[in-house]
């Protein structure tokens, strides 16, 4: 009888520790098994685009990270292909070629008007201050500079736009089957660039940096320093991948079947993160609070903390009395260093590196974190020595430091 009892308690804590381990969780709660092609978010509401072709396109919103789903948005049409949220204006394209496919929420959701007429599908949107572009199926990119009320087609105007993706003044598009194009003037004209050979499908960017995902042939992930002047294959260059979203020097990549993919140092690297996951196509990553969400086809929405994947870490369970931004340390260092920062309060942190003209060089922290104290990473493998700044901003705090990297 000891015996039995010895192994019942065995089994019970592996079952706990196994519990403990960091995976994905699905999280479908008022939403079902869906094709979850797009994501997005803003300050307090994460959405998720449904492609349930041929019942129609549907628009799901949550806003305890979520948890719970609620439908927002029905519509007649072949299925939400794109999202985008810039405060409470919520853009939503749908893959139609036959009725108006781009709505708009100025609500943050709660109720949506189709704008000017576009009889092509959405399948990309991004949002540039008041300038927002939306990538068309065989008609290229088209401009709006009133939130969507009236649209300019660019000079980008027979192509399949599968990604945009917006960098201070460059505005890059994905397009399917030819590469990157590059415009510098809003929009109103466009360059390939060099990676003028891919099937591209996404975008991401962080600095400097550029990451553009492609697709069949399976050749993985390409990266850019230089505003696509030039591309450089990273190590991940044997799988499909459909989406990239980008925290800090970490890069998360979702693959045609194999899941996710993880890169801590601006893509240098790859380890695949399927743990809970399992391989499924990951049509779209979305970093929202203190997660990243995974868009999946005929499994909905999946999330995990963040802190299990990238390099900001919490580094206490006090809450600090005030914000701080510590030195970093290294310092002077070659070529990494830690940088240190508190949060008294819930609060949307942003960390920047910029070089010693005052230019943007990298992104480490962006996105709402739970007050407590953190540390993240910077990895200067790809710049000079010199002398750098790096500056927290929150919505109440801002403070600046200096470093000094030595090669």
């Amino acid at each position: 009888m000891k015996k039995i009892i010895f192994l019942f308690l065995i089994v019970q804590c592996t079952l706990v520790i196994d519990n403990c381990l960091g995976q994905w969780v699905q999280v479908s709660n008022g939403m079902g098994n869906r094709n979850v092609y797009s994501l997005a978010a803003n300050a307090s509401t994460i959405f998720a685009g449904d492609n349930e072709f041929p019942a129609g396109g549907f628009v799901y919103w949550s806003t305890n990270e979520g948890t719970d789903w609620t439908l927002t948005l029905a519509a007649t049409d072949q299925g939400v292909t794109s999202l985008a949220a810039n405060g409470n204006n919520i853009f939503a394209g749908f893959g139609s070629f036959s009725y108006p496919s781009l709505y708009l929420s100025t609500n943050s959701g709660t109720n949506w008007i189709q704008t000017s007429s576009f009889f092509r599908a959405v399948y990309s949107i991004a949002v540039n201050g008041n300038n927002v572009f939306a990538g068309n199926g065989g008609n290229g990119v088209y401009l709006s500079t009133d939130n969507g009320t009236s649209w300019t087609q660019t000079s980008l105007n027979s192509q399949y736009v599968n990604a945009l993706a917006v960098n201070g003044n460059n505005i890059f598009a994905g397009v399917y089957p030819i590469g990157v194009y590059l415009s510098t003037n809003n929009g109103y004209n466009w360059t390939l660039t060099s990676l003028n050979h891919q099937r591209v499908l996404a975008l991401a960017v962080n600095g400097n940096n550029i990451f553009a995902g492609t697709y069949d042939p399976p050749s993985g992930v390409y990266k850019s320093t230089n505003n696509g002047t030039t591309w450089t294959q990273t190590s991940l260059n044997n799988r499909n991948i459909i989406s990239l979203a980008v925290n800090g020097n970490s890069i998360f990549a979702g693959t045609g079947g194999s899941g996710v993919y993880v890169s801590n140092d601006n893509g240098a690297n790859w380890t695949q993160r399927n743990e809970g996951l399992g391989y499924f196509t990951i049509n779209a990553l979305c970093i929202f609070n203190n997660y990243i969400f995974a868009g999946t086809g005929g499994q909905s929405v999946w999330r995990r903390q963040l802190g299990e994947l990238v390099d900001i870490q919490p580094i206490s369970n006090e809450i600090p009395n005030q914000f701080s931004l510590s030195q970093n340390y290294p310092n002077p260092f070659n070529p990494a260093t830690k940088i240190r920062f508190a949060l008294p309060t819930n609060s949307f942190a942003r960390i920047v590196v910029y070089d010693a003209l005052g230019r943007e060089v990298e992104i480490l922290v962006n996105e709402q974190l739970t007050a407590g104290t953190y540390e993240t990473n910077w990895s200067a493998d790809n710049y000079p020595s010199g002398v750098y700044y790096y500056k927290l901003t929150t919505y109440d705090f801002s403070q600046t430091r200096k470093m000094v990297l030595i090669k």
